[in-house]
């Protein structure tokens, strides 16, 4: 993790990469994060989040060094990252603007999870033929024309957490589907070209609605029936532009699927760390809280007086337990991204969950400590530590591993083994 014993003018890696063993290709798309966050994302957040406004500049940046692909297999031409390169690389992203790497992570899951995620699932030959074909549409999309993909994920039920079908409803029909449905919390709404909205296929109005029958769609932007509804106004995160997604009867061809049928309830039960992709913007952010602090106590901290503040015995251990609970943080996220794999163990999930849990929660509190330390001054909006305490409050609440649903399966999972109950 950064050292702050010596100010520099580049910051230096969240992961030293001899400390951590990274690869050269985990180094090097780091480290275009990286340049990219202090030379220009810092600058841009705070406006994005006083005027709640979609990071724009810093998608054209990705589009133009190419992080926009970072998830697209090579064969396709993109950057071909697997799961924890990217993960690595997107906690860069998240230190210098949460917003935009939480906005970011909705983009690439629709290439991660279409891509190597599903390349290391069993699945039928002929649905593989069938899927390299029509995710080679997408991908042209973002390599050559800049596209920009959502992933509308919540309805405001159980779905997202697992628990159910999702309402939105995919009714077969020819040459495609009939989409209707509602999704809020919307990440994107309103600034992508295309939104991958898991909904439940039905082959009549009146079937059963089933989750094995989950589809994955990239429905247009500007397809007829698509609407964007409703104010965005939250008290962090504000430049992911969260707004609610309307579906009404928004058809889409057989082209528009970003998963063969019924695989990604394979995909979910199978690969469960997919749904730790929300983490590394939190990642980002507790190491922003601390190396903030670690600035301003040792006077600087640009905006501020070049006034020292380390001397003192109180700020002194506060900073080591901030730094302890980062290492407890890291540590245990970054071997959980390591073990992500299909079919993990029971012992790995449960790890996963914890990971999930801790990112959460001790980002916000390093946030917190972070404030309580540095003072009055740090409350400033002319300063950056009150966007990060606002942006680490909401990881928490995020679906579909909430901070209390993670505790939830953990408690079950470390009681219960597969199959077993109380009757």
């Amino acid at each position: 993790m950064k050292q702050d014993h010596i100010a520099t003018d580049r910051d230096a890696p969240i992961f030293d990469p001899d400390t951590w063993n990274l690869t050269g290709r985990q180094v090097a798309l780091a480290t275009i994060a990286r340049d990219m966050g202090q030379d220009k994302m810092h600058i841009r957040a705070e406006k994005y989040d006083r005027d709640a406004t979609f990071p724009t500049e810093n998608f054209r940046d990705f589009a133009q060094n190419g992080l926009l692909g970072i998830a697209i297999p090579r064969e396709y031409g993109g950057l071909g990252a697997d799961f924890k390169t990217y993960m690595l690389t997107a906690a860069e992203i998240g230190r210098y603007c949460g917003a935009t790497a939480l906005a970011f992570n909705m983009h690439v899951c629709s290439c991660l999870w279409s891509g190597v995620l599903l390349d290391t699932l069993d699945y039928d030959t002929g649905q593989k033929q069938e899927h390299a074909r029509k995710r080679a549409v997408h991908y042209a999309r973002i390599l050559e024309h800049g596209k920009i993909y959502a992933q509308p994920f919540s309805e405001g039920g159980a779905a997202a957490a697992g628990k159910k079908a999702f309402a939105t409803t995919a009714l077969r029909t020819g040459g495609g589907w009939v989409v209707n449905g509602r999704k809020i919390f919307a990440s994107l709404s309103g600034h992508a070209d295309f939104y991958g909205a898991l909904c439940t296929e039905l082959d009549a109005p009146d079937a059963r609605m089933h989750r094995a029958n989950t589809m994955y769609l990239a429905i247009p932007a500007d397809a007829d029936g698509v609407d964007v509804e409703g104010a965005w106004d939250p008290l962090g995160m504000r430049g992911t532009v969260s707004r609610t997604l309307i579906f009404r009867d928004v058809f889409v061809p057989d082209s528009a699927q970003l998963m063969p049928r019924g695989i990604y309830f394979q995909a979910a039960r199978r690969w469960p760390h997919m749904f730790m992709t929300l983490t590394p913007a939190y990642v980002g952010l507790a190491q922003a809280a601390y190396d903030f602090t670690v600035r301003y106590l040792r006077g600087e901290m640009p905006g501020t007086p070049p006034v020292k503040r380390r001397m003192y015995a109180t700020k002194q251990i506060a900073v080591a337990q901030m730094r302890v609970m980062l290492e407890q943080t890291m540590a245990l996220w970054f071997q959980a991204i390591s073990e992500a794999r299909p079919n993990p163990s029971q012992d790995s999930l449960l790890r996963a969950w914890a990971a999930q849990y801790t990112v959460m929660e001790n980002a916000n509190e390093l946030a917190r400590t972070a404030i309580r330390t540095c003072g009055g001054q740090s409350m400033l909006r002319s300063l950056h530590l009150e966007r990060i305490y606002r942006d680490s409050r909401c990881g928490s609440l995020m679906l579909p591993w909430t901070a209390e649903l993670c505790l939830d399966m953990l408690g079950r999972g470390t009681l219960y083994r597969p199959g077993e109950t109380d009757d």
